[in-house]
């Protein structure tokens, strides 16, 4: 008689979580889960940074943008999914841990992935194979709601249904890929796809998201790109130092600006609170959550990014060769940094403040990073532009949360 009990308490009915939910965290599967698609990161950063130092920049940076949207696009959907969903049963577990899965087999094949593009082979299998993987995961998931959600019931298959035909597309695509010309345009077909089914399904029925457990979510996983970057930049600047180098001064410039800017865009990405903006766009109904989640494709891609340029630019100063790399790493940091700070404004802090004065010092500051990229020190020059934004944007939040007051 025991056991219908215990099976209700292993798969229980996968019903909407309340959105106004009161204390509503990260649980510790979400966090297990940012971890192990961190790692996959950490490969997409690594290879374009060798990329940049082999010269091989078309390719390395194609790679790294295919790689990266696979990876975030995956993290979305299933944030997302959580925040609407999540029950934490055995099922829940069960499908969370065969996403995780697929993003170790897509991390796997990342670095092939580049070699693809190069040499014009099919070298996208396991991107793929790691990508279908996670997103069969989701599926099912989809379809456990659709089974317990009558409401949304049509919701959730829309989204079913819509993810599988477009998984069907990444086979093909994989077919296509020995045909590198088809490469870039048959992905951007397949993107615009993806992004597509989101806004089909939802016309059916808005999920139940929790505005704060998104910000939350949003935040834990733009901190942790921000560690993956830190943890690359370090490896590279040991290695340059105990290497035989006389440019020890040239390594040490790269440490203080590569500090100076990972600490400033975190001070700047959480000086604002976006679950408030969230919050008032849900109760509006004015669909903001779509900017800023589709939008921080580009601040995480970004911010990688500056790692690999870090790491790249302490290497080559640490142990300049090739006198082109000079200006390809200097723009591998400069680019970045400059594309984070116009994307941070127009994704998450112009959702608080629309005013000229806010956004003013954000392209100011993108564009004196931009211009300092043919300078010896630009990575420093942007470190201290940054801490500059930073006393900025404080000021400006301070003064704004007077008047509120």
């Amino acid at each position: 008689m025991s056991a219908p009990g215990a099976t209700a308490r292993l798969l229980r009915p996968l019903r909407p979580r309340d959105p106004d939910e009161r204390g509503r965290v990260a649980s510790p599967l979400e966090l297990l889960t940012d971890l192990c698609f961190v790692v996959a990161v950490g490969q997409a950063a690594a290879a374009l940074h060798h990329g940049l130092l082999a010269g091989e920049t078309g390719p390395a940076v194609q790679g790294y943008v295919m790689a990266f949207f696979a990876i975030w696009w995956a993290w979305l959907n299933f944030s997302w999914f959580s925040s609407a969903y999540d029950n934490d049963d055995v099922g829940f577990r069960l499908l969370t841990i065969l996403q995780i899965l697929g993003v170790l087999v897509l991390a796997g094949g990342i670095t092939t992935l580049t070699l693809g593009i190069d040499e014009g082979e099919g070298h996208f299998g396991l991107v793929v194979a790691g990508y279908v993987i996670m997103r069969v995961g989701l599926v099912l998931q989809w379809l456990r709601a659709a089974r317990n959600d009558p409401p949304h019931r049509r919701t959730c298959l829309r989204y079913a249904l819509g993810i599988v035909v477009v998984q069907l597309g990444w086979g093909g695509f994989y077919l296509a890929t020995r045909e590198q010309a088809l490469v870039a345009p048959l992905f951007a077909l397949l993107v615009v796809a993806e992004l597509a089914v989101p806004f089909w399904a939802e016309r059916s029925g808005t999920t139940t998201w929790h505005p704060h457990h998104i910000a939350e979510r949003y935040g834990l996983f733009f901190i942790i790109v921000l560690g993956e970057t830190i943890l690359s930049s370090t490896l590279a600047v040991q290695e340059a130092f105990t290497g035989e180098t006389e440019h020890r001064v040239a390594v040490a410039a790269v440490t203080v600006g590569g500090v100076l800017i990972v600490f400033s865009l975190w001070w700047l990405y959480f000086s604002r609170e976006a679950a408030e903006a969230l919050a008032r766009a849900k109760r509006d109904a004015t669909h903001v959550e779509y900017l800023f989640g589709f939008g921080h494709y580009v601040i995480y891609a970004a911010a990688a990014a500056v790692g690999a340029g870090l790491a790249a630019r302490a290497e080559y100063v640490g142990h300049p060769t090739d006198p082109h790399l000079d200006l390809v790493t200097s723009a591998a940091v400069t680019v970045p940094v400059a594309v984070l700070l116009l994307a941070m404004w127009a994704v998450h802090l112009r959702l608080h403040d629309r005013t000229w004065l806010n956004a003013v010092p954000f392209f100011a500051a993108a564009a004196v990073v931009l211009a300092s990229t043919p300078l010896e020190v630009s990575e420093l020059v942007a470190g201290a532009v940054l801490a500059v934004l930073v006393a900025v944007q404080t000021r400006l939040v301070a003064r704004a949360s007077a008047v509120v007051g």
